[in-house]
């Protein structure tokens, strides 16, 4: 069984025992997290989908790690000008291993 759920302005489609590296969410490692905008689930025969979501269908997770991406390197330049900027940015991110989803 997998869901396609929305958080962060994003859509991920998710199963039961995934990790999923998601926009950073508030809580500790080991907190539990209800994910009510479900826009699609799927058993293998049946598809339900949401107009935009499903009623009374959630997923549950917990986060396993809060953390920071790589860095990403932003450099501005302009030709013969002497114009450059260098700025670096590592993106916040949360964890979240998948346990439940009940449609």
């Amino acid at each position: 069984m997998y869901a396609v759920i929305k958080t962060g302005g994003k859509q991920y489609s998710v199963a039961q025992g995934d990790e999923v590296k998601l926009e950073k969410l508030p809580g500790e490692v080991g907190d539990k997290i209800i994910f009510e905008q479900v826009l699609l689930t799927s058993d293998g025969e049946k598809v339900q989908l949401g107009q935009p979501f499903i009623e009374n269908s959630k997923v549950v997770g917990s986060i396993t790690r809060q953390g920071k991406n790589r860095k990403i390197v932003v450099f501005k330049y302009k030709r013969r000008k002497g114009y450059r900027k260098k700025r670096g940015h590592r993106q916040q991110f949360t964890q979240v291993r998948i346990e439940d989803i009940k449609a």
